[in-house]
């Protein structure tokens, strides 16, 4: 259904004002397409020298020429050796230069000269002190020395050999006897050692045996009564002496038989046997 426009305000001509109306609207739409904010949102600028950063890159570029030129140098001189199959280049050509030559060889001659004088003048002058002369005054001193002493020059050498044996001697000794030293203690911690290890070994059978069970206790057995003392027999009597026979004369021829002394050898007679006695446990 086709229906009017209807404006907002009263108009007297209705098209004319939907026209107005229409290009009010297109007015606005304009301005809001192209109206600015109020709060910036955009991005921040970027700068160029913190973007490329052209120093690097200068450095870099004069490190790569550098390269390049090495490498051209190299290339060069391998080609030069595989054309001409490889020379010595190295040769140094180089004169030295010295400002100051001229004078250190004046100042060096200069000083030569002189140690070459006061050498001559050392060489040429006499000697003070007379060697032969001392040589002379020695042999009188010792003639000197020969009348005045006691010993000749003989004995005093064979102190000197006896001194020297006497020190070989004890020398000799002191080691032989530091070498029975060494040995001595040697073989007593050998000894030591072998006994610590036996009783190790004993120790380790000790502890490797079991255990061995206790004993029971056995039954007591009955008491025996006490053994009755038996009467003492009374001492036979004495049989009475019989009379001594008489003597026959000793007759001369025969000596007389000393008496025979008494057997020391006789047992004694036994005591009697006390009775036992019951010992409680």
């Amino acid at each position: 259904m086709h229906t009017s426009y209807q404006p907002l305000k009263p108009a007297t001509n209705k098209l004319l004002k939907k026209k107005w109306d229409g290009a009010a609207q297109d007015m606005h739409r304009k301005k809001v397409l192209g109206a600015k904010s109020v709060v910036d949102t955009k991005s921040p600028a970027t700068y160029t020298h913190l973007q490329y950063k052209m120093k690097k890159m200068q450095l870099e570029e004069e490190r790569h020429a550098v390269i390049d030129r090495d490498n051209r140098h190299l290339l060069e001189k391998m080609s030069a050796i595989m054309r001409t199959r490889g020379r010595v280049d190295n040769w140094n050509d180089y004169q030295p230069k010295s400002l100051n030559k001229s004078k250190r060889t004046r100042e060096l001659i200069r000083v030569t000269l002189e140690n070459q004088k006061i050498l001559a003048r050392i060489q040429a002058k006499q000697p003070q002190y007379s060697a032969k002369k001392w040589e002379e005054e020695w042999m009188e001193t010792k003639k000197f020395m020969k009348s005045v002493r006691k010993y000749s020059d003989e004995w005093y050498q064979l102190q000197e050999a006896e001194r020297r044996s006497k020190r070989a001697s004890k020398a000799t000794s002191r080691a032989k006897f530091q070498g029975s030293r060494k040995l001595e203690t040697r073989d007593e911690s050998r000894a030591l050692s072998a006994r610590e290890t036996d009783e190790e070994d004993e120790s380790g059978d000790e502890k490797s045996k079991p255990a061995t069970p206790t004993k029971t206790a056995t039954p007591e057995k009955p008491k025996t009564p006490a053994k009755v003392e038996k009467p003492a027999t009374p001492a036979k009597a004495e049989k009475p002496a019989t009379p001594a026979k008489a003597e026959k004369p000793a007759t001369p021829a025969q000596a007389e038989k000393p008496a025979t002394p008494a057997k020391e050898g006789k047992t004694p007679e036994k005591p009697s046997t006390p009775a036992k006695v019951e010992v409680k446990e």
